[in-house]
């Protein structure tokens, strides 16, 4: 079976509000679930590809400073 998993996950939440995409982001998240950081890894690549230099930067800067505590 070849199962495409970027384009299975986009494909599940293409379309939705930002309301629906920050649920599923919490839900996964909350749920604690190895199975949906895969996911959680595609929604990132989507929002890392659609962002400027600087959001970019500002990201980084956040993940530095949360594996640091």
């Amino acid at each position: 079976m070849n199962l495409n998993l970027r384009n299975a996950v986009i494909h599940n939440v293409a379309g939705n509000t930002q309301d629906q995409l920050e649920n599923t982001i919490v839900d996964a998240i909350q749920s604690g679930e190895e199975k949906m950081l895969p996911g959680l890894g595609v929604l990132f690549e989507v929002i890392w590809n659609n962002s400027t230099d600087a959001e970019k930067k500002e990201m980084l800067y956040a993940l530095e400073s949360g594996l640091s505590k």
